[in-house]
């Protein structure tokens, strides 16, 4: 037999989250932005990657949001317009409630993920 030193014991080292870490800080934020954008917008840490993104696609939802109400307002202003654009106008709101979800679901989840149909808009607050 030859004489080979065994090798000693070392305690595993557990992984390390490089770019978790901004995630699993900043959930709180990642969520309110969905929620109410403004307040994420004003008090996360202006360091955090994670909160700016979803920042800007709670700013997006809020954008398309009020422009739709804004253009179902108008169409509903003409007289037989206007019954059609408030059905119109309740059905706006169940894909923009969907997409809400998702993204709170996301940043739950420490996920940048991009909402559907916003993938392709320009970043508005810089990450």
């Amino acid at each position: 037999m030859t004489d080979q030193p065994t090798p000693e014991y070392q305690q595993p080292v557990p992984p390390q989250q490089p770019a978790g870490s901004d995630a699993e800080q900043n959930k709180v934020w990642g969520i309110l932005a969905y929620i109410i954008f403004l307040i994420p917008l004003l008090a996360a840490p202006k360091d955090s990657r994670f909160a700016k993104y979803h920042t800007n696609q709670g700013l997006w939802l809020v954008i398309v949001s009020v422009g739709g109400a804004i253009v179902w307002s108008i169409l509903g202003l003409i007289p037989f317009l206007g019954a059609i654009a408030w059905i119109i106008a309740l059905l706006w709101w169940i894909p923009i409630l969907i997409f809400a979800i998702l993204g709170i679901v996301n940043a739950a989840n420490g996920k940048e993920v991009p909402l559907p149909l916003f993938d392709k808009l320009p970043v508005i607050i810089k990450y």
